[in-house]
């Protein structure tokens, strides 16, 4: 008999939005209980802030600054199945960015 054999997938997701990512790690967790696949995560990550620094006024008055942040939110899941192929066709929301390796 031809047994399948076991995968392990693991997937970092990045989102500048927190919604996002959580609806796309709640899809991911929804397939995986579908397939019976040992399911790890989401594992959360540090939150990334990069923080820019801007003069108000390009003349005069240098004291006056203005601070932009942007934060990247992340997770990651680890993946173990007989099925890969379900993981990889799941319809993920726009705004997010995935890193997928197969270990």
């Amino acid at each position: 008999m031809l047994e399948k054999k076991l995968t392990k997938i693991r997937v970092q997701i990045k989102a500048f939005n927190k919604n996002i990512l959580n609806a796309c790690c709640d899809k991911i967790q929804i397939v995986g209980t579908e397939t019976n696949s040992n399911l790890n995560g989401p594992i959360f990550l540090p939150t990334h802030k990069r923080i820019y620094c801007v003069l108000r006024s390009p003349h005069v008055d240098k004291d006056s600054r203005e601070h932009f942040e942007i934060r990247t939110h992340k997770r990651i899941f680890e993946i173990t199945t007989n099925s890969p192929d379900s993981f990889l066709e799941i319809k993920m929301p726009k705004g997010a960015s995935f890193d997928i390796k197969f270990v």
